[in-house]
């Protein structure tokens, strides 16, 4: 029987128990998650090991912006992999790239090798890549047990295919997942055109909710966002179960 993983992106210690309560497989946590994310504190690394018991898996990115990364931001990398790893974290999300875009398969190897035991996902650098098929041998090639992409598209809805296209090229040498815009009205057309059986998102809303009056007359008081995020988690993981399993049962013999 096939295992479906959801890892939900947070920020906070709130929305990290969240997670949990919600049935989150794994965590991934970061800073700065409105702006693509990069290294959180090492005090919330502690604080959010020891709140949960899901793995937490920790963003590794020194600042925001390119990915080719300098010999001094390469080196912090590799002092933020130690502290990820002394704070519990069960893994690490990673990735560099050369100038031309291109992944930088001996300074990811070497942060892959220092992250071990850890596991490691290398991250949406990839979707910079010119040419995905390529990129994804290297990334196989740098010793990264899992790949997060949308597919080189802005979105996982209009990468979707692209997905499903890596997913059959790495034949399980990798594990693919499907992040980047995952949301709930979009994740059954995801699962359906990528087939992927591991999902990525913060389920971050477009839109705040505002509730309607009770029947007395007085307004509810409004979901806290933890609240909000357990729920829509529930949803999602529900609908990735429900999808999955359509997409994946035998038809239906002919009359």
């Amino acid at each position: 029987m096939t295992s479906l993983f959801f890892e939900l992106c947070v920020e906070s210690l709130e929305a990290a128990r969240a997670a949990q309560a919600g049935g989150a497989n794994q965590i991934e946590l970061c800073a700065g998650l409105s702006d693509s994310g990069v290294t959180p504190p090492v005090d919330l690394i502690t604080a959010v090991v020891q709140a949960v018991s899901i793995p937490v898996s920790v963003l590794i990115r020194p600042r925001f912006g390119s990915f080719a990364f300098t010999p001094e931001e390469f080196a912090l990398m590799g002092r933020q992999i130690e502290l990820a790893r002394h704070a519990g974290a069960a893994a690490v999300a990673l990735g560099a790239l050369l100038p031309d875009h291109r992944v930088d398969i001996p300074r990811t190897r070497e942060l892959v090798e220092q992250a071990r035991p850890m596991s490691v996902t290398f991250h949406r650098a990839f979707d910079e890549a010119p040419d995905l098929s390529a990129a994804l041998e290297d990334v196989i090639a740098t010793g990264a047990g899992c790949l997060l992409t949308s597919g080189g598209s802005p979105d996982v809805l209009s990468g979707a295919a692209t997905i499903g296209d890596l997913r059959r090229q790495a034949r399980g040498r990798i594990r693919i997942m499907a992040g980047g815009g995952l949301r709930l009205q979009n994740l059954a057309e995801v699962v359906h055109r990528s087939g992927v059986t591991m999902l990525h998102s913060s389920l971050i809303r477009a839109n705040g909710i505002t509730p309607n009056a009770n029947g007395d007359g007085l307004a509810p008081l409004p979901p806290t966002p933890g609240q909000l995020l357990q729920s829509d988690l529930r949803e999602a993981i529900y609908l990735f179960h429900q999808v999955f399993q359509e997409r994946t049962a035998p038809a239906s013999p002919a009359d």
